[in-house]
């Protein structure tokens, strides 16, 4: 029996004219200009110069919503067989996340490099702005009816029309709003991150692995409860998979390069006290 739920909205776009507005490229538009606007900021404010993080953040924008759609097409293209234009129609939703990171941090990666800036600097700036551009791109999941979890009845749960519904649960009406959970995990990292890098001491680049565990482990467990996923391996869909990488492996590494930080700070102490 469900106490309580909230709907989806009843439509996911708009007309001005002859032109069509959907919801979905509203909230992507709102995200990017997001993280935009914060990486920048950020970068300058660190010493670094806006002009290079501006054009970096383009790069990174481009190759990583490229990334983003072709890693989705990857393992759903049976969706668009008969319709290959469909692959453009990015409106529609669709896109990896884990993809437009690694298209857009290798783009950043190289642009930054190029132009003589600090590639470290620029990660601690968009480890804020990939949480915000998140927490609301997310909502433009729930005007398309897509990435929720399986069947429940808790009083949040969200209505999903019969139309969106996955075959396997086509009798149940409410459904996780995994875009819900990811989006107010999103604030909460961006929170934590501002917490992080006011209260402890980190390498430059560091608040970016913060950010990769932070992602990486609310990824795995919503993995747990989507119902769209297309390829399972021991129970845990691909995604899942990536995601537990990731974990590890930015844990790993911000332990690697914090400890290392530490260590030369007690190298540099105990030259200090020779001297004196």
């Amino acid at each position: 029996m469900v106490l309580a739920s909230f709907p989806s909205p009843p439509f996911n776009s708009f007309d001005i004219g002859p032109l069509t507005i959907h919801i979905y490229g509203i909230t992507m538009g709102l995200a990017v200009a997001t993280a935009w606007m914060l990486t920048v900021r950020r970068y300058e404010r660190m010493g670094g110069d806006p002009a290079v993080a501006e054009r970096a953040a383009f790069w990174a924008v481009v190759l990583g919503f490229t990334g983003a759609r072709l890693a989705y097409v990857s393992t759903h293209w049976y969706r668009f067989e008969g319709d290959w234009l469909g692959v453009l129609r990015i409106w529609e939703g669709g896109i990896a996340m884990f993809g437009g990171l690694t298209a857009g941090a290798l783009a950043a990666v190289w642009f930054v490099r190029r132009s003589g800036g600090s590639f470290p600097a620029f990660a601690d700036a968009v480890a804020i702005g990939l949480p915000a551009a998140q927490a609301m791109g997310r909502w433009g999941n729930y005007f398309n009816q897509e990435l929720f979890g399986t069947p429940t009845t808790v009083p949040w749960a969200v209505e999903i029309d019969p139309a969106h519904r996955p075959a396997a649960y086509a009798d149940a009406a409410t459904f996780h709003p995994t875009f819900l959970y990811e989006s107010l995990w999103s604030v909460g990292t961006v929170v934590a991150l501002l917490w992080v890098e006011r209260r402890f001491r980190l390498r430059g680049g560091s608040l970016l692995l913060c950010y990769l565990v932070s992602y990486g482990t609310v990824r795995f467990l919503l993995e747990l409860i989507r119902t769209d996923t297309t390829f399972r391996f021991l129970g845990l869909s691909r995604n899942g998979w990536v995601a537990t990488g990731v974990v590890l492996g930015a844990s790993v590494w911000l332990v690697i390069r914090q400890s290392s930080l530490f260590s030369r700070r007690s190298t540099t102490e105990r030259d200090a006290l020779a001297e004196d």
